[in-house]
């Protein structure tokens, strides 16, 4: 059985990972204003960062179209695919996977399309999408790999801190005061995502104690596979870096940049870590 892997722009993989991995990425989009931008194809991380810099509003996020998913399946099964794994960004967070779901249905009866949570963002999601990838170039075949990454999300750990809390006050989630005392206190929120849902997780004050708090959660435990550090253009990721050398060292993580989709709401320099416990 020939298995293609579908995602959507939320994962994090670069243009080049994604090909090389055969993966189907389908874009949500980003708007600043009036101006909508595909993330990824009419709008870079880097241009996105200087854009959300210079703007006053907070720029929105859009799923996809149930039919972008349509095609992208389409174009799975014209180039020989038996099966589709579409694995998506959280349900919790965003419209997408509501999309790839309704995308499915127009293949009921023919084409075996199977969607799937993986209640995660960034490089949560693009990991398990990654594994998926690898299995499906291995030959394995669609139900095997679905248990394998609904092991794997049940399996994974996503931690972050966010350096300002000035999109969270752009997008109304906390009022002006709020994040005036906040700022006024040094305090740099720390979240994580737990099934699917962005929860609070700590009240670091300081940039320095902030990633200490970060390293922590990954040298506190027994062992971790596939270790990850994101960041929204972080000047200060190589002291993330440091402090996680104790145990990690450079052929032990994968850094990359947190695109648009939810760099939108985290900010600049946030800095995030997942990985996943041993079963």
């Amino acid at each position: 059985m020939a298995v293609r892997i579908v995602t959507d722009s939320a994962c994090d993989l670069t243009a080049e990972d994604a090909a090389s991995l055969d993966v189907g990425v389908v874009p949500l989009t980003i708007r600043f204003g009036d101006e909508e931008f595909v993330d990824g194809v009419e709008l870079s991380v880097e241009e996105f960062y200087r854009r959300m810099a210079a703007s006053d509003a907070l720029p929105q996020t859009a799923a996809p179209a149930p039919g972008a998913f349509e095609a992208a399946f389409r174009q799975c099964f014209e180039s020989g695919a038996d099966a589709v794994v579409c694995i998506n960004l959280s349900a919790q967070l965003s419209a997408t996977m509501q999309s790839a779901q309704t995308a499915a249905k127009a293949f009921d009866g023919s084409g075996d399309v199977r969607v799937v949570d993986s209640r995660s963002v960034t490089a949560g999601l693009g990991s398990v999408v990654t594994w998926a990838a690898e299995q499906a170039r291995a030959g394995v075949d669609a139900d095997t790999i679905v248990a394998g990454v609904e092991d794997q999300v049940s399996r994974q750990r996503i931690w972050a801190t966010l350096d300002t809390l000035e999109n969270l006050k752009k997008g109304g989630r906390i009022g002006g005061a709020k994040a005036f005392m906040a700022t006024l206190l040094s305090i740099k929120p720390a979240i994580s995502v737990h099934e699917g849902v962005v929860e609070e997780a700590g009240k670091p004050r300081t940039r320095t104690k902030a990633l200490q708090w970060l390293a922590d959660r990954v040298l506190n435990e027994p062992a971790v596979e596939g270790l990850h550090v994101m960041h929204g253009q972080a000047p200060d990721i190589d002291d993330m870096l440091a402090l996680l050398a104790p145990k990690f060292g450079p052929d032990d993580i994968e850094v990359g940049v947190i695109g648009p989709v939810i760099g939108a709401h985290a900010g600049p320099r946030v800095v995030g870590v997942t990985y996943r416990v041993p079963a």
